[in-house]
């Protein structure tokens, strides 16, 4: 067995395949949904745990994986919950300044600042 199969419990291509673009996908819009939907940014930590287990599971039925890898497990759900907290902070940022731009300015991708007084009345 490789050293990536012993790390992460599947072959390659099935992490590329389901955990970074199938799975991946769906936990970059359930943080979206969540930030959208104005709802703490702890909430997505469980739902990127729940997406490591169907992801763990799909990697088990369609390619014969581990289904029970508990390495396999956490890189699977830290991978997603990772792509679950930036799409969150970027919606959240997006929000930010597109719903007050008289308070805050774009900083980053992932961030936002409130603007000083010099500014604050510019729109």
């Amino acid at each position: 067995m490789s050293p990536f199969a012993t790390l992460t419990g599947s072959a390659p291509g099935v992490f590329i395949g389901i955990t970074l673009a199938l799975m991946g996908g769906c936990a970059f819009m359930s943080g979206q949904a969540l930030a959208s939907t104005w709802r703490p940014m702890w909430q997505a930590v469980p739902y990127a745990l729940l997406l490591g287990l169907a992801d763990r599971f799909l990697g088990y039925a369609l390619f014969q994986g581990p289904l029970l890898s508990g390495r396999g497990y956490v890189l699977d759900a830290l991978v997603l919950c990772a792509a679950s907290l930036a799409a969150y902070r970027m919606t959240r940022a997006h929000q930010m300044v597109t719903q007050y731009p008289w308070l805050y300015e774009r900083r980053g991708l992932f961030g936002w600042r409130a603007l000083g007084p010099e500014t604050a009345g510019r729109t």
